[in-house]
């Protein structure tokens, strides 16, 4: 018999891919965490971090805190644009004032820089059409920075309701019961307005604190799609001495589907784990965001617990520049969120509860002084258990006639 003789192989160099150049802007606050997870991805070599924009340069001390040494120390500037051009960055991440945000994306679009945008993606309805047009005609990626949408368990829970697990989906509940003291309103100037001057800047409850309660369940109940959202009412209030809102609820009417309902405040009794309950004519699910835990409970069976895995957003968008991988959370996927923020701007302005409505207490994360609503732990629970507004559940501070349609 013959034997044939098979071809030589010939290995193939494994090229390394080039770490993604990478510019932070806003590294302080929150932006911490996003440096501390460029550093982790920088020791992966998946990205590099080319540059750093803050008004004051990061100390060598604050790098260290994130485990930069010396040699990795980035370019530094308070000109974003001019550190993009310098650095030759291919993404950045824009983790900045609210009302900074629609500007500095559309100086990274016209630069081709793909972008991971902190939530809110912008403080207006105007300014984030125009940011979502300004990145479509760059051609560049978009991740806004709502991480529960990395969250393993959504595809899990549209799944068990798409079986018809809990049966018909009757509406969907949010409920966020976060404690914050009076310094968390004084941690920069833009902390807790409605706007400064004429710039709009919405930092309430609803819009950036809780805002991924409402993003969530509005991304469980029509995809986050805005063409969905029919009409959006509001119930604003505030216990401390700001212009937002600390304290509230909503209600948001979909075209094709049930509600969402959702409660909200900074002014806990004690603090809570943020949840989204989907509830059906024969069960309900309820979703732990920041846990990734899903609880199932449902006619004829036994609570089901499960704890899911999540995708980091900026991974994520590495992936897509890498391989084509579809983004987790593309501008289009907040449009809802973003009527929500535009009904929350353009609503009366937050009315202040009564003085007997609130009390200071000093047992805070810091031991400073913060304001407390006694009962609003049972009252924002009851808004997400019932679909109901404040002035529906009885709330005796809160006023009837706030809807304002979006």
């Amino acid at each position: 018999m013959r034997r044939s003789t098979a071809p030589a192989v010939v290995p193939v160099p494994v090229v390394p891919a080039v770490p993604v150049p990478v510019v932070l802007a806003g590294a302080r606050g929150h932006g911490r965490w996003h440096l501390a997870n460029v550093r982790r991805l920088q020791h992966q070599g998946r990205v590099r971090l080319a540059g750093v924009c803050e008004l004051e340069p990061l100390t060598a001390d604050e790098l260290a805190a994130c485990g930069f040494g010396h040699g990795e120390a980035p370019e530094q500037s308070d000109d974003f644009g001019a550190l993009l051009d310098v650095t030759g960055a291919r993404a950045a991440i824009i983790c900045t004032p609210i009302h900074t945000h629609t500007e500095l994306a559309l100086a990274a679009a016209g630069r081709g820089v793909h972008l991971l945008l902190e939530k809110p993606p912008a403080a207006g309805w105007a300014d984030y059409a125009r940011m979502a047009e300004g990145v479509e005609r760059a051609g560049i990626a978009c991740q806004v920075g709502f991480q529960s949408f990395g969250s393993h368990a959504l595809p899990a829970i549209r799944e068990l309701v798409a079986s018809g697990a809990i049966g018909t989906v009757t509406g969907f509940g949010a409920a966020g019961a976060w404690v914050r003291d009076d310094a968390y309103f004084r941690r920069a100037p833009w902390a807790g307005r409605r706007r400064i001057g004429s710039t709009d800047v919405v930092d309430g409850v609803l819009t950036n604190p809780l805002a991924h309660a409402v993003a969530t369940a509005l991304e469980l109940a029509c995809r986050g799609r805005s063409e969905e959202v029919t009409a959006v009412e509001t119930e604003l209030y505030r216990a401390h001495a700001i212009e937002a809102d600390d304290t509230s609820s909503i209600r948001v009417t979909t075209a094709g589907g049930p509600c969402v309902t959702v409660a909200v405040t900074l002014c806990a009794e004690r603090p809570g784990e943020p949840y989204v309950i989907v509830h059906g004519e024969r069960g309900r699910i309820t979703f732990w965001y920041k846990q990734d835990r899903v609880l199932v409970q449902r006619a004829g069976r036994g609570p089901e617990e499960t704890v899911h895995g999540r995708t980091d957003l900026l991974e994520n968008l590495l992936d897509h520049l890498a391989q084509g991988t579809p983004l987790l959370v593309p501008p289009a996927s907040t449009g809802a969120f973003m009527r929500v923020v535009e009904a929350v701007r353009t609503a009366p302005e937050p009315a202040p509860l009564p003085d007997r409505a609130w009390e200071t207490r000093y047992d805070g994360p810091g031991g400073g002084p913060r304001r407390v609503v006694p009962g609003i732990d049972s009252l924002v629970a009851a808004g997400a258990e019932s679909l109901s507004l404040f002035s529906e559940l009885g709330a005796p501070w809160a006023r009837v006639g706030q809807a304002a349609a979006s």
